[in-house]
């Protein structure tokens, strides 16, 4: 159950950042399926922090390279 809130979630703040819902998947990679640049990066991290009440450091940001990888990394936190 709170892996369905939490994948709900993290959708729900990739499409606050501009993502279309089609290329959501749990495998789509931010550089080069879902397009990011510098700006998507700070409104999706913005959104991130603001829905999960966590703080994310930019280490960690900066590893995150797929949408499943920012699941872990919000299991890891919550």
């Amino acid at each position: 159950m709170e892996n369905k809130k939490t994948r709900r979630n993290l959708y729900r703040a990739l499409r606050k950042t501009g993502v279309r819902k089609e290329n959501i998947s749990l495998d789509a990679t931010f550089e080069e399926d879902l397009h990011f640049d510098t700006t998507d990066w700070k409104i999706f991290t913005y959104y991130l922090e603001s829905i999960f009440k966590v703080n994310i450091e930019d280490e960690s940001i900066s590893k995150m390279s797929s949408v499943n990888d920012t699941l872990k990394l919000l299991r890891q936190t919550a």
